[in-house]
């Protein structure tokens, strides 16, 4: 009976573990650095096409913060997503890694 209540009956889930899964799927930062070669619509573009979680708001705040730093997290996330992220920006032609965290 998946997806209907059954009255008098609790569903329940089990719990996560999540140091476990950090074991499993250690988190990895993507990075954006600053180059001389974008424009700000350019990055903010491709950081809104690269990673589809995030807000305009948060691809302008990002755009800035490399701007001015020189470098800004991205998003942290597991491995072989992160390598997607980086990939997508890098083929914008903006200048991503990935790091540990």
């Amino acid at each position: 009976m998946r997806g209907r209540h059954v009255p008098g009956r609790t569903e329940t889930r089990p719990a996560i573990d999540t140091e476990s899964l950090t074991r499993t799927l250690p988190p990895y930062a993507v990075i954006l650095h600053n180059d001389d070669v974008n424009d700000m619509e350019h990055v903010v573009r491709s950081l809104l096409q690269a990673v589809p979680s995030l807000t305009t708001s948060r691809a302008t705040e990002i755009m800035f913060e490399a701007h001015s730093a020189g470098r800004a997290l991205v998003v942290t996330c597991p491995l072989e997503l992160a390598e997607l992220y980086r990939d997508r920006l890098t083929s914008q032609r903006l200048t991503a890694t990935i790091e540990r965290t």
